[in-house]
């Protein structure tokens, strides 16, 4: 999973130098305000008295008896987020934004041609992060085009969900009604994550803390809910993603020592097709094993390159240091949001090191 970082409508008028930046602030700002005129508060929706107001003016028709549903387990989640998870207790997925598109946003990522280090972009209040974000499909293929253009390798990816870090109540999005109420909770523990511990400029540390908490998160929802088959289900899946991160990592690790090699450019990008040529056989044997379960067929069928492969470890880097320091406190998450904020504030070589050593099995 890819998330998108927003940043404030203020960014548009402080950072926008030139045309190229000020068209990218006015297409973030833009995006965002069609978001906050499309959302409203789910409980208002559950009382079917949705209403246009001058801040709000998009009008929301009346919801289908399923999605009412949907939102009043989406409502039953967030209040356990808060009771039970010890995360944050504001507006965040206690509103709801119905889109007329099937994701909300787009993630640039790129990296060379023979690096598998992504390309990085900086702005306020988010930071450095290795990826650009379009509201616009459209606009987020004409930037990646572009990019081709200088040689690297490029992908486009949906984004289910974003956090604004504080600065707007985050909806649910109608695009995220077509998950399982198991992967809507964990992308809701996700994101209210990041609104605990957010640290400028370091995605491996906050995508690994948010990560862990969502599979902290998801582990007591479903055994809080006492659904067996759910609870099952959940873990055959998280089993099977272990297994795909896993391939992916693997042939990482093999990329990252091919383009170590002093290999000219022709038969390095042989060198380059072969290995993802191999990652697709290698699946192939995977999804057998797995009796034909097809969950990442779609992945395997994009035109694969090092972009793909570039974030796979930024969600799973620092992944078993935070779960090592969950487990010694015995799953107490306040003092482990505490000791994640203490980690935040140490210089980045000294915590790298810390979380290195933690990740030691």
């Amino acid at each position: 999973m890819t998330f998108l970082r927003i940043f404030p409508l203020l960014a548009a008028v402080t950072l926008a130098g030139g045309c190229t930046t000020l068209g990218y602030y006015t297409q973030a700002v833009g995006g965002q305000l069609e978001i906050l005129a499309r959302t409203r508060p789910i409980a208002e929706l559950l009382d079917d008295a949705p209403t246009a107001d001058a801040e709000s003016p998009v009008k929301a028709p009346p919801l289908a008896p399923e999605v009412k549903a949907r939102l009043a387990a989406i409502l039953r989640v967030r209040d356990f987020a808060t009771r039970a998870l010890a995360l944050p207790d504001n507006n965040s997925y206690r509103v709801y934004a119905e889109l007329d598109r099937a994701q909300v946003a787009w993630n640039v990522v790129a990296t060379p041609e023979f690096s598998l280090t992504p390309k990085e972009w900086c702005f306020p209040v988010a930071g450095c992060v290795p990826y650009r974000g379009y509201f616009s499909h459209a606009r987020a293929q004409r930037f990646a085009a572009a990019l081709k253009q200088d040689r690297l390798d490029v992908r486009v990816a949906g984004v289910a969900a974003y956090s604004t870090l504080g600065w707007f109540a985050d909806p649910v999005f109608s695009s995220q009604l077509r998950r399982s109420d198991a992967d809507i909770a964990a992308l809701i523990f996700h994101e209210l994550a990041h609104r605990k511990v957010y640290l400028r400029g370091d995605a491996a540390f906050n995508e690994s803390f948010a990560t862990t908490v969502e599979i902290e998160g998801l582990r007591r929802w479903l055994a809080h809910g006492n659904d067996a088959a759910t609870l099952d289900n959940a873990r055959r899946n998280k089993a099977r993603h272990a297994l795909f991160v896993e391939l992916l990592l693997k042939y990482r690790a093999r990329l990252e020592t091919l383009y170590a090699m002093p290999l000219p450019a022709e038969p390095m990008r042989a060198a380059k097709a072969s290995e993802f040529e191999a990652l697709r056989a290698e699946y192939a044997v995977l999804r057998q094993q797995w009796g034909g379960h097809d969950g990442y067929d779609a992945w395997f069928a994009q035109d694969l390159n090092n972009a793909h492969l570039a974030s796979v470890g930024l969600y799973q880097q620092y992944v078993p240091a935070f779960q090592k320091m969950l487990a010694d406190l015995h799953g107490d998450l306040p003092a482990f949001y505490r000791l994640t904020r203490t980690l935040s504030r140490l210089p980045a070589a000294e915590r790298g090191a810390r979380l290195a050593k933690l990740g030691i099995k």
